[in-house]
């Protein structure tokens, strides 16, 4: 009897029941079905961060990184977590009193059309990409810890039934709720997990005598230097300040405290995981220090006991799917209401949005997983897309805190210049001055919005008025 599939099936089962439960709320409209009604409640809010945040890349992928590098690779999923506090504090209340449904629609009420436009299209690139690399990683963790029963290629088409399956049946709902699920299982699976491993090999000093004394694996900092790990804060607490995913969890909230409030708690929520699934890299590389990490992982969890063995499965299998669920939703909200009700079909209907929504979750399934059979690695794809989001971030910014500044024209050459920085960084090495995109990124935009405004001497007049009443 194979406990860990089992354990993995009834966990499927489980998130198609809350997800046809979730339907039923997710039918009440269209907003319902995209923002969860704006009702949703602090620890909705704060565990739909959690599970977005908390993918392959923050539990599998940390912990292969620890396998080389020691404890320091934990500060990945920490970063994430400084960003969703930032957001919190910063951010998340005042994209709630917008009231508005995207990232793009902002840009175009504040700004104009162009901005939208060229905000929708390099939003739904950033995060087809992203979602792709979930499909991977799903392929990849059921492929190592299940290898009797996936390829590669078979759980990659497994994962994409489920991820989009939930999506397009509930909706937010669907990844709210079912995050209440998926965040329990990610901490009871992985604590345990790193706890029994531990303690299975005579705990962390005898772990520490098994390992190469040449690299500092208990050390916070210095397995990857101060300058990787900045470089991780700078582009995570950029991308969750302004990425179409994470602002679309701050639109749902029910109020502006409540999107502050979870987001604080999410980001608070997250910061162990990265930690205790560097743990696990490091006791693996201690118990099979000759082989890859990718395969010593899953060989160490599936050592344990069966049920704490498939729980651990299904706990890492949960943080990619909650993270999908959510890229998938957002990308089909950004090409509902910026592509096709604004420019297509301006007076649609509330069923036939409701209908397009969901056959583009399909469609943007289809298209992320033909993707996701072409890409090639995950994390630092992860990074480089997530920089683009720098435009959108110093918009954003500027448009709350320093309105004077802003011009019509100021959020369409913002975005472009992002853009064009991102492709030179791509295709003309020559460029690399810094240790990573994203500080070119902030220096690039930065610049441009300000350079805007100097050349620009006409005022947004509407920007201004927000600000004399704000």
């Amino acid at each position: 009897m194979n406990i860990p599939l089992i354990i993995v099936v009834l966990y499927m089962i489980a998130l198609f029941a809350i997800s046809f439960y979730a339907s039923k709320l997710a039918s009440k409209g269209s907003e319902h079905y995209i923002l969860a009604g704006r009702n949703l409640t602090t620890p909705i809010v704060a565990v739909t961060i959690v599970g977005l945040a908390i993918g392959a890349a923050s539990t599998i992928g940390v912990s292969e990184q620890a396998f080389d590098v020691g404890l320091s690779a934990g500060w990945y999923t920490a970063s994430w977590a400084a960003g969703a506090i930032i957001m919190g504090l910063v951010a998340a209340g005042k994209y709630r009193e917008f009231n508005v449904t995207t990232v793009p629609e902002l840009f175009e009420r504040f700004y104009d059309t162009r901005s939208r436009v060229i905000c929708v299209i390099s939003q739904i690139i950033i995060q087809m990409v992203i979602t792709s690399l979930q499909y991977v990683a799903g392929g990849a963790i059921l492929a190592s810890l299940l290898p009797d029963i996936f390829t590669l290629k078979t759980g990659m088409i497994f994962s994409a039934l489920v991820f989009i399956g939930i999506t397009f049946i509930g909706g937010m709902w669907s990844a709210g709720l079912s995050n209440l699920l998926n965040v329990a299982l990610i901490y009871i699976g992985i604590t345990v997990a790193t706890f029994l491993v531990i303690s299975g090999q005579g705990g962390l000093e005898n772990i520490a005598l098994q390992l190469p004394s040449e690299v500092p694996y208990f050390h916070p900092i210095n397995g990857l230097g101060w300058i990787v790990i900045a470089g991780w804060f700078a582009v995570m607490i950029t991308q969750t300040l302004s990425l179409q995913g994470t602002v679309q969890i701050s639109f749902g909230a029910k109020d502006a405290k409540t999107a502050k409030n979870g987001f604080v708690i999410g980001g608070l929520l997250m910061i162990p995981i990265g930690f205790l699934s560097a743990y696990l890299g490091i006791a693996a590389k201690a118990a099979m220090p000759e082989i890859s990490a990718t395969l010593a992982l899953p060989q160490v969890i599936m050592s344990l006991n069966p049920i704490i063995a498939g729980v651990t499965l299904a706990a890492l299998w949960a943080a990619d799917v909650s993270t999908a669920c959510n890229l998938l939703l957002s990308s089909a909200t950004l090409f509902s209401q910026d592509i096709y009700k604004r420019f297509l079909n301006p007076d649609i209907s509330e069923k036939k949005y409701m209908l397009i929504t969901r056959l583009t979750v399909f469609i943007i399934g289809i298209i992320t997983f033909g993707l996701a059979l072409t890409v090639q690695g995950i994390l630092r794809t992860i990074m480089i897309g997530l920089s683009l989001t720098t435009a959108f971030t110093v918009v954003f910014l500027f448009t709350v805190f320093l309105p004077k500044l802003c011009r019509k024209n100021s959020a369409f050459y913002t975005t472009l210049v992002g853009i064009a920085v991102l492709v030179l960084w791509q295709f003309v090495p020559a460029i690399r001055i810094f240790p990573h995109v994203i500080y070119m990124e902030w220096i690039a935009c930065v610049s441009t919005f300000l350079l805007t405004a100097a050349l620009d001497k006409v005022p947004h007049q509407q920007l201004v008025q927000v600000a004399e009443h704000s």
